[in-house]
Formats: C-alpha cells, sequence, structure tokens
C-alpha cells in the first residue's frame, strides 16, 4: 500500500494555521530545519530536529505530524502510529490523519485497526476516496473480497481515472474466482479445478 507522504509546509489547509506561531522562536527554527532535512530525504536528521522542536513545545502538533511522516518514511511504523494518534488527540476532525495511521497500521499487518481507521476517515469524509481504496486493502488481506470490491467500486465512483483502483479491484476479482474455484474443486468439479489451474499460472 502506498503512502501520500506529505510535510506540514501547508499545514493552513488543515485548519491550523497560526498554531506553530505561538511555539517560540527555537521550536520554530528546529521544525523549519527540519522540514528542510524532510526534503532532502534526510529522515534521521528530520526526526532529531522534530524531537527538539516537541521537546521545547509539547503542543507543537505540526511537529508531531512530521515526525510520524519522516518515521513512517523510515519504515518506523510503531513510531508513527504514536506521533499520528498525539496528532489525532489534537485534531480528531481530521479524516487525513485516521488513513495515514491506518496506512501505519496496514504495514504492521493490524488489518482490523486499519479498517477501524479507514471507517473512521470516511465518516468525517465521505468524499475521502483513498480512505475508501486503503480499506478496501485491508478487506482483501483478511479475504473478505467482497466487502474490498465494493470500497474499490465506491473510490472509482468518486475517481473514474483512479487506476490504482482499477487495479487492486482487479486482483480482488481473482483472488475471488480463485478461492471459489478451490472450493469447487475440491469438492470434485472437474471444470473448477481447470480453471484454478488456469489461474495459478
Amino acid at each position: 500500500m502506498k503512502a501520500m507522504i506529505r510535510i506540514f509546509c501547508i499545514f493552513a489547509a488543515l485548519g491550523l494555521i497560526g498554531a506553530h506561531a505561538v511555539m517560540g522562536a527555537d521550536a520554530q527554527f528546529y521544525f523549519d530545519r527540519g522540514n528542510s532535512y524532510f526534503n532532502e530525504g534526510k529522515f534521521d536528521n528530520a526526526i532529531k530536529d522534530y524531537t527538539v522542536a516537541i521537546t521545547m513545545a509539547p503542543k507543537f502538533t505540526e511537529a508531531c505530524y512530521n515526525r510520524g511522516q519522516a518515521y513512517y518514511k523510515k519504515g518506523l511504523y510503531d513510531e508513527a502510529i504514536s506521533d499520528y494518534g498525539r496528532v489525532i488527540e489534537a485534531m480528531p476532525g481530521n479524516a487525513e490523519i485516521y488513513d495515514l495511521r491506518g496506512l501505519a497500521y496496514f504495514q504492521k499487518g493490524r488489518y482490523g485497526d486499519a479498517i477501524d481507521d479507514e471507517t473512521k476517515a470516511i465518516s468525517i469524509d465521505p468524499a475521502f476516496v483513498l480512505a475508501y481504496h486503503n480499506r478496501g486493502i485491508a478487506y482483501a488481506k483478511y479475504g473478505h473480497y467482497d466487502e474490498a470490491i465494493a470500497d474499490y467500486n465506491k473510490a472509482l465512483s468518486l475517481k473514474p481515472d483512479f487506476t490504482e483502483a482499477n487495479y487492486s479491484r482487479g486482483v480482488a476479482y481473482v483472488r475471488k474466482a480463485s478461492s471459489d474455484f478451490e472450493k469447487a474443486c475440491k469438492k470434485g468439479n472437474k471444470f473448477a479445478c481447470d480453471n484454478l489451474k488456469q489461474l495459478s499460472r
């Protein structure tokens, strides 16, 4: 599953414009330098600077968000989940944060938690295309292909040119067919066995 990694250079879009202004110049300096490191792909350095900023200003939500993104990029999903949780406490009505934490849960193999977070994101923003797709992928991991296909269909109804959803839906159809063919083959249906062999090639 692909995450759309963003940092809070555009925090105003999420309704917290000016929030970091009250955090102090020192914390702001480390936050800004952390952003520069992040954009250069120097995630260890970015994490260090975000951590300093958070230590100076524990309610520096933007820094928690960005550090979570840096942790995610490094594959440190537990740490990312923790930081996303802190952001959710400050911004419980923001769908994007639930989607991001859902992605981190998915990477940890915690598919039930991923489904819960993507469902929460959808409840906040019923037009959140990525949340439908990401929940569909989590459903598919459980073998719940009908639910996955329904989510891919919804994503495509909202964004018809979303080719990743087309691909994921195709995979779900194939896996659902394989499951059905396998069940029928075990009960002696020769045609199901033949089709199962075709799909296995």
